[in-house]
């Protein structure tokens, strides 16, 4: 349903509501509990989240996306017949899904949200660039589609295709609403045994951050042992073995602070999720860093990392 349309949806809601309305005040003059009021504005409540809300995710924006590989670029293009324009391949994909954007580039790029930096950026994400002084403001947009890597129409004589980020983008903006994307870590494992250490703060954090509780306990036992004071022989340091660095971006003051450490790496584990969109990606980065990640485009060839990212796997009851 395009946007058009669930506006035209609500109107109509709003409309049958305010022929209701003095039944309603009747309920409350005569002394009733407003059990009916409340019944019918659960049910208006109910009904405009159906239509407003989506079902579409990040990977079908993405897999919308790819169906225009190989179209030639065509300035001012929004035919794939003919020819399309990064703006225009925008347009399209997100048209196709629902979603009524603007035509132009700059504009594009001031709808729906802000993304703070690519480390928290999804597929379907818009990211764009302000390459020249010519334009005013933002002249090349294109989709992310996770794993470092996004689909542009790039420019005359090359065709919509598939390639690495080049650069930090200007902007990055999110159409999508909140939830839409689900994370496959947030299903990962099962519920954790009785007698798992810091059983507790792994629970707590989950449901903080939407982190199953049982990957930060695996991640916990390979990482210390669940020792909350294990440093390694490079420096990393508690329970989920952060890196100073690390540890500093993501405010965490006290590595060797059980509760802290926790919930920074849930955090930690939820960007790498986001950016590169599999369990195992995301271990991988947690283990080697996201940049390894991107750069061999999956599990980076080193045997600790592989062995980490299998262990973990293996314990969620899944494979790597």
């Amino acid at each position: 349903m395009s946007v058009t349309e669930v506006q035209a949806r609500i109107s109509q809601i709003n409309s049958q509501l305010a022929m209701l309305t003095p039944a309603v005040a009747g309920f409350r003059t005569a002394g009733t509990s407003g059990t009916a009021a409340a019944g019918f504005a659960k049910a208006l409540a109910d009904e405009t989240a159906t239509i407003a809300g989506s079902p579409v995710g990040g990977d079908a924006v993405v897999a919308e996306a790819k169906k225009y590989l190989g179209i030639p670029y065509l300035w001012g293009g929004t035919d794939p017949k003919k020819g399309l324009d990064c703006s225009g391949l925008v347009q399209l994909v997100y048209k196709n899904l629902g979603y009524d954007l603007p035509r132009v580039s700059y504009q594009q790029a001031a709808a729906g949200r802000p993304v703070a930096s690519m480390a928290q950026a999804q597929p379907g994400d818009l990211i764009a660039w302000d390459n020249s002084s010519r334009n005013n403001g933002v002249d090349h947009i294109a989709i992310y589609i996770g794993n470092g890597k996004m689909i542009e129409a790039p420019r005359t004589g090359l065709d919509v295709r598939i390639i690495d980020v080049p650069s930090t983008p200007d902007v990055i903006r999110r159409i999508l609403p909140e939830g839409s994307t689900v994370s496959s870590v947030a299903s990962t494992g099962g519920a954790l045994p009785a007698d798992t250490p810091y059983k507790n703060l792994f629970e707590s954090a989950a449901a903080k951050h939407g982190v199953s509780a049982k990957l930060l306990a695996e991640v916990a036992r390979a990482e210390s042992a669940f020792n909350p004071r294990a440093v390694s022989h490079a420096g990393a340091q508690g329970l989920m073995q952060l890196m100073p660095s690390t540890a500093r971006g993501l405010g965490v003051t006290n590595s060797f602070d059980p509760a802290q450490a926790v919930d920074g790496a849930a955090r930690l584990l939820k960007s790498h999720l986001q950016q590169f969109g599999k369990t195992e990606l995301a271990l991988a980065a947690y283990n080697a860093g996201p940049g390894a990640v991107s750069k061999y485009n999956g599990v980076p060839p080193y045997s600790e990392t592989q062995n980490y990212v299998r262990k973990i796997m293996a314990a969620l009851g899944g494979a790597a």
